[in-house]
Order: C-alpha cells, then structure tokens, then sequence
C-alpha cells in the first residue's frame, strides 16, 4: 500500500497528475480541491494517497489533506459511489461544505453534481449522516478547505474545459458552466474553480 508520495510535479493536467519520486514517475489522479492547493507550488510537494484496486487497474489518487483522504475512503464505501464519482464530490465542494451539506439534509446541493441523481443524493445523505454521528470525522473535517495561488498559463479555457469533462460533465455542460466567466488573467485551475461553484449554486 502506498501512503504518501514526496517529489516533484512533472505533469499536471486535471484531474491527472505525475509525481517524480526519484527518477519514477507516480501517475495519480486527484481532487480539483488538492490541485488549488499546488497552484504556483515549485519544488517538492507532498501528497496523501490512496491505492483503489479494481479487476482491470490498480489506481492512486492524491490528496493535499488527510480530511480529504478520509472522506474520500468514506465515500467509496458506500454502495454505487465509486472512485470517479467520491472525487467529483470532493472537486465540487469543500470538506467542510460537504459534512454542512450532509448535516443541513440538502440533497439539493448535492444533485448539482455530475453524476449524483437523487437516489445517489439520498443514499449519501443517509449514509453520511450515520457515519458523521457520533464519530470524530465531522470535527476532524472541520478545519479544513481548500485555497491556491493563481498562476497564469496558456491555453487555460481548453485546458478547464477539458477537465470538467473529465470530472464527469458532458461537454455542453463544460460549455454552458463556462460561459460568461470573465478569463482575463485565470488560469485553468481558477476558472475550474469558477466553473464549479457555478454547478452547486
């Protein structure tokens, strides 16, 4: 089982990301949250992991927190929420916004999602809400949320059009997400960003 990964950024293209570790190159994939949080990293980094095995692949997905390392094992516990669809939740809303939206009963929020109907939304907030009670996983949450430095890069628009569909929304969606949002001087990650609280409003 690998943990946590410390190297170098080769490759980022969201939701993919490459870390060199000694002359190898570990491929991850990872929340829009933890790729705010790299914007402008140079050097090292570190990143929590989390190994899923399936039939055809074995996969690894990166987190800048351990909150975001634990919700996403909770997540993909329960039945029909799989790794794809923990890191969508994980990319569309905050930690601390995910445990609120559980507690406030808001399937609403959750629905705007790609990839969450209402059957999903129910089940999460069912879910979710027995494993927040009474355990220390609300609280440990808390204090956390993802934030970035904005850094200036080509082909920024393509680049988040392109990631938001590889979040699951289909192309039109990206489109209609990405319409209207002033791009001078984003780059792709902050207009992903922007794009995504558009979703759960």
């Amino acid at each position: 089982m690998i943990g946590q990964l410390r190297g170098t950024i080769v490759d980022k293209q969201p939701p993919r990301l490459v870390i060199d570790v000694g002359g190898v190159g570990y491929e991850l994939e990872a929340p829009m949250s933890t790729f705010f949080s790299l914007s402008g990293t140079e050097g090292e980094v570190t990143l929590l992991t989390q190994m899923v095995v399936r039939d055809d692949a074995m996969l690894l997905y990166g987190f800048s927190s351990r909150d975001e390392r634990r919700l996403f094992r909770e997540l993909i516990k329960i039945s029909g929420v799989g790794a794809k669809l923990a890191l969508t939740v994980l990319s569309g809303m905050s930690v601390v916004d995910f445990v609120a939206t559980i507690e406030a009963d808001d399937a609403a929020r959750l629905t705007g999602l790609p990839g969450v109907g209402k059957k999903t939304a129910a089940r999460l907030l069912v879910e979710m809400r027995d494993k927040l009670s009474g355990s220390d996983l609300a609280p440990a949450m808390a204090g956390n949320s993802p934030n970035g430095a904005q850094t200036l890069a080509g082909g920024a628009v393509a680049d988040a059009r392109h990631a938001l569909v590889a979040l699951g929304y289909k192309p039109v969606e990206a489109e209609r997400l990405m319409k209207g949002i002033d791009t001078t001087g984003m780059d792709s990650e902050s207009l992903i960003r922007e794009a995504l609280k558009r979703a759960v409003r």
